[in-house]
C-alpha cells in the first residue's frame, strides 16, 4: 500500500482502555495499516471503566480544541456485542466522532452540530473477522482510519435519524431562594470534583445578592471559599474554584477532594449567597 499523504487534521481518541493491555495499541495499529499518515492523539485512555458519562464530558471538553475536521475514535463501549449500533457522525463544525450509539457521543457532537449519522454496517470498511467483544480494533479503528482517508461518511453503511440515537444529558442544577444546589459530574485524575454548576449561575446568584460572598458547600459539610486558583489556598485546605471546564470544582489544594471527601459522582453541592450556619 502506497504511503498515504498526511492531511492537515489528525485522528484523536479516546477510551477507557488504559494502558495495562494490548487494547489501543491494537486499535493504532489498525489505525497504521490503514491510514499510516494519520497524526494520531491520544485525548484520553483513563476514562473510568465503562463510564459513558465520563467519556462524554470529556470527549464534550476536548473536541473544539482540534483542527476542523478531525476524526474522534471514542471507545466507552459497557454494551459492545448487543444491539446497540456502531455509529460516525458528521457534524456541520467539521468534526467527524466514531463510536457506539450509547450516549458516548452525544454531547460533543450536538456541541458541533449533527449534520449527518451512519450505522457502521460496511463489510468493505471493517475488519474481516469481528469480535463480539472488541469493536473498537475490528470496527471502530478501521472506520475512523477510512474517514480520515477520505471516504464519504455515506460509504460506512446507511443513514440514521438524529432522533434515532441514544442521546445523554446531564442533571441541570436547581436554583432557590439564595443557594443553587448541583452535583458532582465528573472527578479528574487529580480527585478534584467537577459539578453542574457553570459560571453564568454564580454571576446571576452574585447579581441577586450583591452585598453577600459565595461560598460552596459539598455534601452537608462546612462552607469553604470560592477562589480564583488553587494556590490561593493553603496546602491541604479545601476550596472552590471555577475551573477550565467552566464548571465549579471542589478541590483540596495539593491533595485529592474525592478520597478527603469521600465523594465521587452524583455527590451534592451547593453554591450559596452567605455562609449557612452548621
Amino acid at each position: 500500500m502506497p504511503t498515504l499523504a498526511r492531511n492537515p487534521f489528525p485522528l484523536a481518541i479516546i477510551t477507557d482502555f488504559g494502558y495495562r493491555d494490548h487494547y489501543v495499541g491494537v486499535m493504532k495499529g489498525v489505525i497504521a495499516s490503514l491510514a499510516p499518515g494519520a497524526a494520531v492523539i491520544d485525548i484520553a485512555h483513563g476514562i473510568p471503566a465503562q463510564s459513558i458519562v465520563a467519556g462524554a464530558i470529556a470527549l464534550r471538553e476536548s473536541w473544539r480544541y482540534f483542527p476542523p475536521r478531525t476524526v474522534f475514535l471514542a471507545v466507552v463501549d459497557p454494551g459492545v456485542g448487543t444491539a446497540r449500533a456502531p455509529i460516525a457522525i458528521e457534524t456541520r463544525a467539521g468534526a467527524r466522532f466514531v463510536g457506539p450509539d450509547n450516549g458516548l457521543l452525544w454531547m460533543a457532537a450536538n456541541q458541533a452540530g449533527i449534520k449527518r449519522i451512519v450505522k457502521l454496517t460496511s463489510p468493505r470498511h471493517r475488519l474481516t473477522s469481528v469480535s463480539a467483544t472488541f469493536h473498537g480494533r475490528d470496527i471502530f479503528a478501521p472506520a475512523a482510519a477510512y474517514l480520515w482517508r477520505g471516504t464519504q461518511i455515506s460509504a460506512l453503511g446507511p443513514a440514521l435519524s438524529p432522533t434515532s440515537i441514544v442521546t445523554l444529558d446531564l442533571p441541570r442544577p436547581v436554583v432557590s431562594a439564595g443557594e443553587v444546589r448541583g452535583e458532582v459530574i465528573y472527578v479528574d485524575g487529580f480527585g478534584n470534583l467537577v459539578s453542574n454548576i457553570d459560571h453564568q449561575v454564580a454571576v446571576k446568584l452574585g447579581a441577586r445578592f450583591r452585598h453577600k460572598s459565595l461560598s460552596v458547600r459539598i455534601k452537608r459539610g462546612a462552607t469553604m471559599r470560592l477562589l480564583d486558583a488553587y494556590g490561593d489556598a493553603p496546602k491541604g485546605v479545601p476550596l472552590a474554584i471555577f475551573g477550565s471546564f467552566g464548571l465549579l470544582e471542589v478541590a483540596i489544594r495539593d491533595g485529592n477532594a474525592a478520597m478527603h471527601f469521600a465523594a465521587g459522582p452524583g455527590t451534592p453541592v451547593s453554591l450559596i449567597a452567605a455562609a449557612s450556619r452548621t
